[in-house]
């Protein structure tokens, strides 16, 4: 994932509690520009002040433009009132001709590390909501004090320059990007705005309780303005810190396109000459981001357990769920077998992500029922090595995490490979002339490259990622296209 500056790329707007202006608001969603002819937003909305006054402002500015406006609420289901709240959110909403939608969080919850589980349930609903209706921008209502409260809590935390840089105002992935209008506002002034609005909202009671990190850091931030910590002081640290990061993002790109290859096979080659002679910083910068996408996680490794890895990298290591394994000239970063998903049942005609990396799409016409994708493994790789198939320039360890597609028989497809199991005993595999079930693109959650995101007819955007596909496959260094290939 890639961001904009982590302060937000505008000059903060006082501390006087006045309405927020739509006028203002459009300046601030001037900087994400370009949007498509009739923007469609996607805004999160829990219900408290800051994401009703964000839904309001947003869905104004998408009217003005011929566009409208997706709310979804989020039901953890973390609390008895949970439920209650997010209908009373859609009534208000629905009042105002604005859509909505409940998305629960199901099933059991952790014991322990509720917020960053909570965190984390919240996004994956958000976007899998966001793709299911060709939604392009999602917008949390994150502002000036949540950037300081967070630069706050990624220094209790020993975070690094990208860390401490807090929330970017834009962050892309493969087929969404977040955007943070709110980040240079205030929090009184999205409540005067609702005000102005005659505008109810929820208090959320976990908020201020002590039995939170980011609650007790509230506290600390309220009672450390007497000595000059204010939110805007340390919004404006975090700003100056996300240009920092800028200009290291760029020096990371200039290596990346002289040391690391990708393949669609899901596995990257670091040129080790190249890697040897950059400074630190970059090293591992350049580690942190291949391993993130490799590993299909939308975030990337702690500081601390980089600086370990780079600091030894003379034999094989295990790292955010990848292998990292030192060869005569190079380092081979790839999926770690054991951390992959497990089989994942696969809806009949509707695509689907598997293990975070890999986007597997049905061809046309075809919905079979009982499918599964999972790790190719050891008995898929032997079967289609036997079969004189081959995966021609894949490492072993590599290609054991491959995306299969199987049913009760066996094995029916390699779809990144072009491989079509043929019918009857073993199923051996094969490239064959029978029509291909499935297709899958190597579409990490945080791609390697910035997606470079933009505004496109669709037609367009397929033949670019072909393209790329193809220059990969030659052996062309440098080159990741939007879609993490």
């Amino acid at each position: 994932m890639t961001g904009r500056d982590g302060g937000g790329g505008c000059a903060v707007i006082g501390d006087k509690a006045e309405k927020l202006t739509a006028a203002e608001f459009a300046r601030l969603m001037r900087a994400f520009a370009p949007f498509e002819s009739h923007p469609v937003l996607a805004v999160a909305v829990s219900g408290g002040p800051d994401s009703l006054c964000l839904c309001l402002l947003a869905d104004r500015w998408a009217r003005a433009r011929g566009g409208r406006v997706a709310a979804f609420t989020v039901d953890h289901r973390l609390r008895p009132d949970s439920a209650s709240e997010a209908r009373k959110v859609g009534r208000w909403l629905k009042a105002r001709g604005i859509a909505h939608r409940i998305l629960v969080w199901r099933g059991p919850k952790p014991s322990t590390g509720v917020p960053a589980a909570a965190r984390e349930a919240r996004y994956r609903l958000l976007s899998e909501a966001c793709a299911a209706r060709g939604i392009l921008h999602l917008l949390p209502a994150h502002h000036r004090d949540d950037q300081a409260e967070t630069l706050l809590f990624r220094l209790a935390r020993g975070s690094g320059t990208d860390g401490l840089a807090a929330m970017a105002a834009e962050t892309e992935f493969s087929d969404l990007r977040l955007l943070r209008p709110l980040l240079a506002v205030p929090k009184s002034r999205l409540t005067a705005t609702l005000e102005a609005m005659r505008q109810d909202w929820v208090e959320d009671p976990t908020n201020r309780s002590v039995q939170f990190t980011r609650a007790r850091l509230r506290r600390a931030l309220e009672s450390a303005r007497d000595g000059g910590a204010t939110a805007a002081r340390l919004a404006a640290i975090a700003s100056r810190l996300g240009r920092a990061r800028q200009a290291m993002e760029q020096a990371a790109a200039a290596l990346m396109a002289r040391a690391v290859e990708i393949h669609p096979a899901g596995f990257i080659l670091i040129d080790r000459p190249a890697f040897d002679a950059a400074p630190e910083a970059l090293r591992l910068r350049l580690l942190s981001r291949c391993l993130t996408t490799v590993s299909g996680a939308a975030y990337a490794p702690r500081s601390e357990q980089l600086a370990r890895l780079a600091g030894d990298l003379s034999a094989g290591r295990t790292l955010k769920g990848c292998r990292i394994v030192p060869r005569r000239t190079d380092l081979l970063i790839c999926r770690e077998p054991a951390a992959a998903a497990p089989p994942t049942s696969l809806p009949p005609g509707r695509p689907v992500l598997w293990d975070g990396r890999f986007l597997l799409k049905p061809c046309a016409g075809f919905r079979s029922a009982s499918l599964a994708a999972g790790a190719l493994g050891a008995l898929g790789w032997a079967a289609v090595n036997q079969a004189g198939a081959g995966l021609k320039g894949i490492p072993r360890l590599a290609g054991l995490t491959i995306p299969a597609i199987r049913d009760g028989k066996g094995m029916l497809a390699v779809p990144s490979m072009g491989l079509v199991c043929m019918e009857g005993d073993g199923r051996r595999p094969g490239s064959t002339g029978k029509i291909p079930r499935y297709s899958a693109v190597f579409a990490p959650s945080a791609p390697l490259a910035p997606p470079g995101f933009a505004i496109a007819l669709a037609e367009a955007a397929h033949h670019v990622a072909d393209m790329e596909i193809r220059i990969v496959r030659g052996g062309a260094k440098g080159h990741a296209s939007p879609r993490g290939v």
